[in-house]
């Protein structure tokens, strides 16, 4: 097509923009506007979404696209269009939440509506003036509530599409994952678009191995689609078609002993939960084979809490 259009702004072949989508106000008074940058080459293609931030908290994923606007490296593309959303929760991010200011998760509020809570303007917004000129989706993620995950793309195994971009993203691991009711995937899937999710380090601390391979997934993808020329060498994954957590079995204070992309056997230790006057000592064991693809770093646990994330194949 000629030109793409996002909110009210038509964006031409071989033009880059930046355009500021209006949200709402903060109750001071202040506007909001989510950041979008368009990327288009000269020659029809793919449009490839890539977006960050739509839980507040989850920095990895702003700061992965960030790095890719930083770099130039969406500026040489060859053929197709690439839109980049940093930031899609504002609200979240300036108040270190994982939500919107009224508690309600973004990601479970598509559609939307323009006349409904915070969460689901937002998602309105991108679902009225964004998802429309996408064809495929990359959506950076980070594991919450201390949790930390080892960079993994999730893809839903009955789309031909999306498991096809999974292995030419090329994580370490890649997770059968189905697709969750009124999320960001789920609203791509609805309007015929292929979208995977990017799991890769914890909230509100950065992790740069895992931003690293966030990039280099990006790039042969890209280049899968011929929209570069030049990506990292891709690698075999770990395939996983199902996955379960390894839960506390007594409160106390929890210490690893393996960690996330370390392969375990049924019955190896993995960590430890101590008595906090240290009356009591106890071992946390794998209870099936498999990879650790997440685990929990906080150091006080209750019982039933989860602390292992196990792959399976």
């Amino acid at each position: 097509m000629s030109h793409i259009t996002i909110g009210n702004e038509k964006i031409p072949k071989g033009v880059n923009a930046e355009i500021e989508l209006g949200i709402a106000r903060l109750p001071s008074g202040t506007k909001i506007h989510m950041p979008v940058y368009v990327f288009r080459s000269k020659f029809d293609g793919p449009t490839i979404l890539l977006s960050g931030g739509l839980h507040g908290d989850e920095v990895n994923g702003i700061e992965i696209v960030r790095r890719m606007i930083d770099n130039h490296m969406l500026e040489r593309l060859i053929r197709g269009t690439v839109i980049a959303l940093p930031i899609i929760n504002i609200y979240g991010f300036i108040n270190f939440s994982r939500e919107v200011p009224d508690g309600k998760d973004v990601n479970r509020s598509f559609p939307g509506s323009d006349s409904g809570s915070l969460a689901g303007i937002v998602a309105n917004t991108l679902c009225t003036k964004i998802l429309p000129a996408v064809d495929i989706g990359i959506d950076f993620h980070t594991g919450g509530a201390s949790r930390t995950n080892y960079p993994q793309i999730r893809h839903a195994p009955e789309d031909p599409k999306s498991q096809e971009i999974a292995h030419a993203f090329a994580p370490p691991f890649i997770l059968h994952s189905g697709v969750i009711p009124n999320s960001l995937r789920g609203q791509m899937r609805s309007m015929g678009k292929t979208m995977v999710v990017y799991e890769g380090g914890e909230s509100l601390r950065f992790d740069n191995f895992a931003i690293d391979e966030a990039i280099r997934g990006s790039q042969r993808v890209l280049k899968h689609l011929g929209m570069i020329k030049n990506a990292p060498k891709p690698r075999v994954s770990h395939v996983f078609t199902q996955s379960h957590w390894v839960r506390a079995n007594n409160s106390g204070l929890f210490r690893l002993k393996k960690y996330s992309g370390e392969q375990v056997e049924k019955g190896d230790l993995i960590g430890y939960i101590h008595g906090p006057a240290n009356r009591y000592e106890e071992p946390v064991e794998a209870d099936t084979e498999g990879y650790i693809i997440g685990h929990n770093n906080v150091p006080v646990v209750h019982k039933g809490d989860a602390l292992f994330h196990i792959g399976q194949t």
